[in-house]
């Protein structure tokens, strides 16, 4: 098999947004490896997609301790490809890591402790072969340990040089603000909020988004399409090769309940009317607010990860069209 060579003209077809008041510029579009990189995955596929990602001018890759699944296996399995074909660009990429969920079993394997975070991003490392990460996250707010011991962790991981900047994701408002206090006394450099936001979920509107771009700091929506529902393929049934169809994800039958799905198909018929697909829409949406870095994106393959790319070629909403995506979407929450 030939050596794999990046797209020389990768930079020119992405545009890059800086990430608070850091140095960092994230791409509009990142790729996350939550699902489709784990070992119940096709390495070929999934190797193919990452090539496709970074000649596409995607320089982010986004994990977490616990990916896969196995947990772990897509840490393991981005290593290998990094280490065989990406290696000599490892100066070029950002690559972050999470901790926070059930890695492993007892007291130590979860949540926010200095315990665990420190375990975790030495296995991270050594899972991924790499000698620090440019991003590492408090994966979840722990209510148990105190925030100055899991902020000073943090902190901790930058001074060590294991990650270059850190961040936090599924903190809310008050949260964030505290958060954001610690980190500042300690001098640290947290850059990026990774919150759950999407058309169906507008929690983060509630607080968090004031406060993130009151304090200069990077956001960075995950699940941008509510693991696929924000797309056509529910609106006739549960393919079986999809998400809700496999026994492996997150998303079950029991949330495609008819109110979401009626709220679907409206947005649908919104995107048909701006030569989107719904998909698309749902993460030019999140390109339009001034608050957002980058739009953390998952992708079975580089023909969905192609047409999500193209979700950049109109990211412009008229009042008309926010009203009506405002007064279809607002809602119940969607649980993650």
């Amino acid at each position: 098999m030939p050596k794999y060579k990046p797209n020389n003209d990768r930079y020119d077809l992405m545009d890059y947004r800086r990430s608070g008041l850091s140095g960092i510029l994230l791409p509009e579009i990142s790729l996350g490896l939550w699902h489709n990189f784990g070992d119940v995955d096709d390495p070929k596929v999934f190797k193919e997609t990452l090539h496709y990602a970074f000649d596409a001018g995607i320089t982010h890759f986004d994990l977490a301790n616990n990916y896969g699944p196995p947990p772990g296996s897509a840490e393991e399995n981005f290593g290998k490809i990094l280490k065989k074909s990406l290696k000599s660009f490892r100066d070029e990429l950002i690559i972050s890591t999470k901790a926070g969920y059930r890695m492993w079993e007892g007291p130590y394997g979860e949540w926010g402790s200095k315990k665990y975070l420190v375990s975790s991003l030495d296995q991270s490392l050594k899972r991924m072969q790499l000698d620090y990460v440019d991003i590492f996250y408090s994966h979840r707010y722990d209510p148990d340990t105190p925030l100055e011991e899991t902020m000073d962790t943090l902190d901790l991981m930058v001074r060590q040089g294991k990650a270059l900047y850190v961040g936090i994701s599924n903190y809310n408002p008050q949260q964030t603000k505290d958060a954001i206090h610690i980190l500042k006394k300690n001098g640290t450099p947290f850059i990026i909020h990774q919150p759950r936001y999407n058309l169906l979920d507008r929690e983060p509107e509630a607080g968090l988004l004031e406060i993130i771009e009151k304090e200069n700091i990077g956001c960075i929506p995950y699940s941008p399409l509510a693991q696929g529902i924000l797309s056509s393929k529910y609106l006739e049934g549960v393919p079986e090769n999809s998400r809700a169809g496999s026994p492996h994800g997150f998303l079950q039958t029991a949330q495609l309940t008819p109110e979401v799905l009626n709220k679907v198909k409206a947005l649908y018929e919104i995107a048909e009317q701006r030569g989107q697909t719904l998909a698309q829409m749902a993460v030019a949406w999140l390109l339009s607010k001034p608050v957002v870095t980058s739009v953390l994106v998952g992708a079975k393959n580089k023909q969905q990860l192609r047409e999500i790319l193209r979700s950049r070629e109109n990211v412009a909403f008229n009042s008309k069209e926010l009203n009506q995506i405002d007064k279809i979407s607002k809602g119940r929450k969607l649980k993650a």
